[in-house]
This record gives C-alpha cells, sequence and structure tokens, in this order.
C-alpha cells in the first residue's frame, strides 16, 4: 500500500486493487487536488476541508458515515466520534475510519476533537497506521494526540491537519508539526514525498512519519 498526503487530512491510499481518497478538501484551504481520480472516497463530516468529494475524478464510492463496507476489496468501517471535547455540542459528529488494504488497517481519524469513548476505541484499537489530526483548532491538538495514539497502539503514526505554507485557515489558526514531534519527544524528520507500507515491514517500535503534501 502506497501513501502519500495531499493535504490538510486528505490522504491517497493506493492499493493492488484500488486507490482511496480521504478527506478531500475544496480548493479554499490553499490545498489542491489537481486531477485525480479514486475508487473510494471516505469523508469524516461535512466541511469544505474534508468533504469535496466532487474534486476527485474517476466516479468514486463515497463512504459518509458509520458503518461496515466492502468496495473493490477494500474493507472500511465508520465509527462516530465527537469533533470537540462537549459531545458534539460545539461542532458536531466526526466519523473516524478503519480502513484494510493489502493486509494494512489504516486509522483515518477525520476531525476527531476529544479521546475515544469505549467503543470507538475497540473498534479502531490495533490499527496498523494511524492517521492523526494533531495541529489544535477544531480538532486535537499535540497534547490530545499523544493521548490518543496511546489508546490505539499503532506501529505507524502519521500526523495531519496542521498548519503548513499552503494552509488558509476557514475557521481556527492550526498549530505546526514541530509542537506535535516535541510532545512525542522526537526530533522533527525531513518529510517524505510518499510511504510504502506492507504488513511484513511494519516496525517493531511506533514510529512517526511526516509526509510532504503534494502542492
Amino acid at each position: 500500500m502506497e501513501l502519500s498526503w495531499l493535504g490538510h487530512s486528505c490522504f491517497r491510499l493506493r492499493g493492488k486493487e484500488a486507490t482511496l481518497i480521504t478527506d478531500p478538501p475544496a480548493p479554499s484551504t490553499g490545498y489542491s487536488l489537481g486531477r485525480i481520480s479514486a475508487d473510494i472516497v471516505t469523508i469524516s463530516h461535512h466541511h469544505p476541508g474534508h468533504d469535496y468529494a466532487k474534486g476527485v475524478g474517476g466516479d468514486p464510492k463515497v463512504v459518509d458515515g458509520p458503518g461496515e463496507y466492502e468496495i473493490e476489496q477494500v474493507l472500511i468501517t465508520g465509527v462516530w466520534n465527537y469533533h470537540d471535547n462537549e459531545h458534539g455540542k460545539q461542532h458536531g459528529r466526526n466519523t473516524s475510519y478503519l480502513i484494510t488494504m493489502d493486509d494494512v488497517r489504516i486509522c483515518h481519524l477525520g476531525d476527531l476533537g476529544d479521546l475515544l469513548d469505549d467503543h470507538a476505541q475497540e473498534t479502531l484499537n490495533g490499527a496498523d497506521v494511524l492517521l492523526i489530526p494533531v495541529g489544535g483548532g477544531n480538532a486535537l491538538d499535540a497534547g490530545k494526540a499523544v493521548e490518543v495514539i496511546a489508546q490505539i497502539e499503532p506501529r505507524i503514526i502519521v500526523p495531519m491537519h496542521y498548519a503548513t505554507p499552503a494552509y488558509k485557515p476557514t475557521e481556527a489558526a492550526l498549530d505546526p508539526v514541530e509542537k506535535f514531534c516535541r510532545e512525542m519527544g522526537i526530533e522533527v524528520a525531513e518529510p517524505l514525498p510518499k510511504a510504502v507500507i506492507t504488513k511484513a515491514t511494519l516496525p517493531a517500535e511506533p514510529q512517526v512519519i511526516v509526509l510532504a503534501y503534494r502542492g
């Protein structure tokens, strides 16, 4: 499975049988999808930074909420949680997804705003790869992100939803990824253009991978 970051909370997961796009952002965020196509699009919640499915070509199947799905041999489980730390009173609900592609389990948290409840933790715990918001604003900040990582115990952690030179705040300003790295007690690594992940090459100890967004 090849993983690349298209900016904000948007990733492209390219497997042997299908390509999946998470949370496609509208151009108003400062990120451009370009001429991208996919078989599947997942949407965590309806906000211009996360639900621009019409920007994805290829007539993809859109997964938009909790449930269990099987599309093009990709297994997807969506689970409700909250977009804030007041049980959704501020920003409503969010869907996090556990995606199984090429025997690798990838968790995309969307705009999770608080710790996982017992049901969500049980569903998402043990994911191999965790795509997690770290920049604050209306989602997890660096400190909360570290707590959620402990709930899921992934092997690979990929930060998302943080400030970059391209990002144009549509609601709240975001912190840079360096703040998250400090919370994790690691040096900020040179961003990688993509990551190729297989079940056989998962690290024995948790590893943070910072990806460069495709401008």
